[in-house]
C-alpha cells in the first residue's frame, strides 16, 4: 500500500492536528504526490544483523560504563504481526527513548534542567525470533515538558521502529505505558483516532515481571489490517 493510502486509513493521524502545534507548520498544503517506487526501494536494501549483539536489547547496561541505569526496570516484550494475525520473525526493531529523569542522551538537549543519565544511552535494537516476538529490558522513561502548550508534558514514552525487508517497509510509533494521567492531556496521543489510541497503550503483564528485578509490559504491534497499530505522523514527533 502506498504511504498516502495509509494516511487515509483512520487507524493513522492526519499530517495537520492544529492543538499539536508544531503540525501547523509542518503539514504540506497539498496533497501529496505519489512517487513511483525503484526496484532497489522495492527489494532491498532489508536490515543488517552482523553487528547486532544480545546486549543491544539490554538498555539498563548496553552504554558499556559498567554501572546499570538508574530507574524503575521494565521489561517490554511484545509481537510482531501481519494483518492475518500470524507472527513476522527475523524483524529489526529498534527503540529509542528519555532516561528517568526524561532526558534523551542527545547533545542539543538542553532546555530541561534536569539530571541525565550517563549510564543510559536511550537506544537498544533486537529482531524478532521465529513466534515474531521480541524483547527489551530498559527503564521507564521520565515525561518532559516540550513547550506546546503552557505546562505541557510528554506522557512516558517509547519510540519503535520496526523495519522489513526493504526501506520502504518500516513502521514508527510510540509506545505509552497503561495509567498515565498526561495521556488525556497531550495532543500527539491524541491526534490518533479515538478507536486507535488504545493500541499505543502497552498492558501491565505480571507472568513477564521479575520478581525483586523488573516490571512486565506488553506491547503487541501489527504492521496492517483494521487493527494496525497507528503511525507516527503528523509532523515530527518527539
Amino acid at each position: 500500500m502506498s504511504r498516502d493510502g495509509a494516511r487515509r486509513e483512520s487507524s493513522h493521524p492526519p499530517y495537520l492536528s492544529p492543538s499539536y502545534r508544531s503540525t501547523v507548520k509542518r503539514s504540506p498544503a497539498h496533497a501529496p504526490l505519489q512517487v513511483p517506487l525503484t526496484l532497489t526501494e522495492l527489494t532491498g536494501p532489508g536490515p543488517g544483523f552482523s553487528e547486532l549483539v544480545v546486549e543491544d536489547a539490554d538498555l539498563t547496561t548496553n552504554a558499556g560504563t559498567g554501572n546499570a541505569a538508574l530507574g524503575q526496570r521494565s521489561i517490554v516484550t511484545g509481537r510482531v504481526l501481519d494483518e492475518g494475525g500470524e507472527p513476522v520473525p527475523n524483524t529489526l526493531i529498534e527503540i529509542w527513548q528519555a532516561d528517568a529523569s526524561g532526558r534523551y542522551a542527545h547533545a542539543r538537549e538542553r532546555d530541561f534542567p534536569a539530571p541525565r543519565d550517563p549510564n543510559f544511552t536511550g537506544r537498544g535494537a533486537c529482531r524478532t525470533d521465529a513466534d515474531g516476538v521480541y524483547c527489551f529490558t530498559t527503564i521507564k522513561p521520565g515525561p518532559y515538558p516540550w513547550g506546546n502548550h503552557p505546562n505541557a508534558w510528554r506522557p512516558a514514552h517509547i519510540h519503535f521502529s520496526i523495519l522489513g525487508p526493504r526501506l520502504v517497509s518500516r513502521l514508527v510509533t510510540q509506545m505509552y505505558f497503561p495509567d498515565d494521567p498526561l495521556l488525556e492531556l497531550d495532543p500527539i496521543f491524541h491526534a490518533v483516532p479515538k478507536e486507535a489510541r488504545p493500541r499505543l497503550v502497552s498492558a501491565y503483564d505480571h507472568a513477564t515481571t521479575r520478581a525483586n528485578w523488573a516490571l512486565g509490559y506488553r506491547f503487541d504491534i501489527v504492521l496492517a489490517g483494521s487493527e494496525r497499530t497507528p503511525r507516527e505522523e503528523g509532523g515530527s514527533w518527539r
